[in-house]
Parts: C-alpha cells; sequence; structure tokens
C-alpha cells in the first residue's frame, strides 16, 4: 500500500464516510504473564455509540500514513499459508467475519504465544467492509463496477493502572496517596496490522500492513512470530546502514562538505518525488549518481556495490529515512547543532597548524547563555 491508498482507507474509516461500515468488534485481554483471560465478539449494530467511537478513534491510529516508517508492508512467505500458519489464520478469521468463536480465540491465542510484550496488553480486532466506488469512461460512478473491500483492523494496546499521585478524600477531610487499581487500556496501540492490504484499490490477501507507533523500535516479535513475515530494517537501522556504507565507500574524503552535500542531494531526490504515490527509494545505482555528481572519485566507487550488498542486500533505502533535518557536530566537550538554512556559513580549516571548525556570522551581535555579546 502506498500513501494514497493508505490515505483512501483512513479517510473513509468512520459510518459517516457512507461506504464504510465496521461490522464487528473481537476484543481480547492478556495479562502480564501472557495468559489470555477474556475475549469476546460484539456487534457494532447493536453498541452504544459512545463505545463505537472510541473503538472507532483506537483503530484509526493503525492505519497512519508515514508509509514505510510507522506503517510499512510485508509479503507473506509461502509457508506462512501452511494450516495454522499465520496468513492461514488470519485468512480464515476474515472469511468468518468474526461470526466464528474458535477461530477468533485460535488468532488471539496464537498472538498471545507468540508475541513479546512488557506488561499486560489489550488485542483489538474489528471486522470492516469498504465499497470501493469506481467510474466509468464518461468519469461518472459506475456501481456495477463497485468492488468491496472486506479486512481484519487489529490493535495492540498497552494496559496500565493510570497514574500514581495524591488525591483530596473530602469524606475524611485529608489528602491521601491516589491508589488505582483499575487497568486501563491505552487508546493509542503500540503496534497493529491491517489485512489483507488495499492494493491498486482491490484486495491482496498475500502482503499485510504492520503498524508500530515508535518507527525506530518497531516489535520486531510481531512482523516475524505473530505474522510470519521476514523482518525489514528500521528508519533507524537504514539510516546506520547508510552511513556505515558512507564511511567504508569515501574513507578519508568524508568531510563535513561531502556529507552536507550528499544530505542535500537526498532531500532533492525526495522534492522532486513528492507527487508519486510510491515510497522514494535509494539503492546503490542511484547512490553511486550521487557520489559521483559530488567528486566523489570513481577508483573508490568501485566498492560501493560490494559494501551496499553486504550491508543491504538487494533491497533499497527508503530516501526519507536517510534525510538529516539538521547538522550536527560533535567533538569532545563540545556540540554544535546547524539548521540546514545555516549549514552553508559553516566549515572547516586549519589555521596556525590547527585545525579549526569556522561559522560566518552575517550579524555581529550573538548570544551566549541567553546573554546578548557584540563581536564587532
Amino acid at each position: 500500500m502506498n500513501k494514497k491508498e493508505t490515505a483512501e482507507i483512513k479517510k473513509n474509516f468512520s459510518d459517516k464516510s457512507g461506504f464504510f461500515i465496521m461490522e464487528k468488534i473481537l476484543t481480547g485481554f492478556v495479562d502480564a504473564e501472557k495468559n489470555l483471560r477474556f475475549h469476546s465478539i460484539n456487534s457494532c449494530v447493536t453498541m452504544p455509540e459512545e463505545e463505537h467511537a472510541v473503538y472507532e478513534e483506537t483503530l484509526k491510529r493503525v492505519l497512519n500514513t508515514n508509509v514505510g516508517k510507522a506503517f510499512t508492508e510485508y509479503e507473506f512467505p509461502n509457508e506462512a499459508y501452511e494450516e495454522g500458519a499465520p496468513q492461514d489464520l488470519l485468512y480464515k478469521l476474515l472469511k468468518s467475519e468474526l461470526k466464528d468463536e474458535e477461530t477468533a480465540e485460535n488468532f488471539l491465542n496464537h498472538i498471545t504465544n507468540n508475541i513479546a510484550y512488557t506488561g499486560p496488553f489489550a488485542i483489538i480486532a474489528a471486522y470492516c467492509s469498504y465499497t470501493i466506488r469506481t467510474k466509468n469512461k464518461l468519469d461518472e460512478l459506475d456501481e456495477d463496477g463497485d468492488e468491496i473491500y472486506r479486512y481484519l483492523l487489529t490493535a495492540i494496546c498497552p494496559v496500565n493502572t493510570g497514574s500514581d499521585g495524591f488525591v483530596f478524600d473530602s469524606f475524611n477531610n485529608e489528602i491521601l496517596k491516589k491508589v488505582n487499581t483499575e487497568l486501563i487500556i491505552s487508546k493509542a496501540p503500540s503496534d497493529g496490522f491491517l489485512y489483507p492490504v488495499f492494493s491498486n484499490r482491490s484486495t491482496d490477501v498475500n502482503h499485510i500492513m504492520y503498524y508500530t507507533k515508535s518507527a525506530n523500535k518497531p516489535n520486531i516479535s510481531i512482523v516475524e512470530s505473530v505474522l510470519g513475515c521476514n523482518f525489514v530494517m528500521s528508519a533507524e537501522n537504514e539510516k546506520a546502514n547508510f552511513q556505515s556504507i558512507l564511511k567504508s565507500v569515501v574513507g578519508d574524503d568524508l568531510d563535513y562538505t561531502l556529507i552536507k552535500t550528499v544530505n542535500e542531494k537526498i532531500q532533492e531526490v525526495v522534492e522532486e518525488n513528492k507527487d508519486e504515490t510510491d515510497i522514494t527509494v535509494i539503492d546503490d545505482k542511484k547512490l553511486h549518481t550521487i557520489l559521483s555528481e559530488i567528486g566523489v572519485p570513481d577508483e573508490k566507487l568501485t566498492a560501493l556495490p560490494t559494501v551496499y550488498e553486504s550491508s543491504c542486500g538487494t533491497a533499497p533505502l527508503k530516501a526519507a529515512n536517510l534525510i538529516e533535518n539538521k547538522t550536527v557536530l560533535v567533538s569532545p566537550g563540545i556540540t554544535v547543532n546547524i539548521k540546514p538554512s545555516a549549514a552553508d556559513k559553516v566549515r572547516t580549516s586549519i589555521l596556525d597548524g590547527r585545525r579549526c571548525l569556522l561559522i560566518d556570522l552575517d550579524d555581529p551581535n550573538i548570544e551566549i547563555n541567553g546573554l546578548p555579546v557584540n563581536l564587532s
């Protein structure tokens, strides 16, 4: 799924859409010892409006349009469709429309037994349908061409006992330590997934979208053990691998200007493709072009394909994950943060035999620790 497809499903994830129905909700509670303590299936038709609204708010957060970072597509390997495997469990749950107790319980037990999770958590899964409207050659809505996209949206939500603190006891007229034993389910899921995916405005049962609240720290156990997919690098790991490639290939030529220029070049690539629905990526060939354009010698670039493959295999890197929004210069005891607009005002040089960091100041009036200082 790309950003446009995700945005379409998210936009229509509401009863007000007219094309969307959330039909049933499956809920389960798992304690800190990994025991499935409770589960139930409820119809959304008879559900109180206030309760329905909370489920809708929680589940909608899984449909994150930050595709490629917080919301990532995974392909099921062939063995995932074997009897009892993750894709098989999901497909059966989808076909059951959350009407079969045994299928639902198998699904919840599969998550409970395979997830690595600290503390108690709740599982909320909804069976939904979305009418995909199509248009004919006259740009009119073609009701005969409508397709129904039926899907499961699952949220995994942490559970806690609320905030610690003090309360005023009006009966005894005193301030007491707050004692809260109620287990509160967060409306902000830590993880979730959408199955099947909505691709080319149609259903694709061989792929799944995984959501993580923390793009830099995804729950790998959900991807690999719960969903049965091969984990791909997080945004943090992609950036680390990219930096490792630069260090290995460029070597001693790596300096402030080169690092700044590479960042600017990747920003240009992202900007040029900002209207594209597919994720903009940087592979070894594109990186070769960028480094060649900024003057990295050909003899160094001959090592790029091998270095890239050893770090990333054949997988391209998402360009947005590689961009630095500011330049940070770090030396023992000194840290300098430089915004992109001021990057050209900084340079390195050797003065009187000493390595120096030089900063051009258009305005001689600066502040040090909040106090004005005039350098003129």
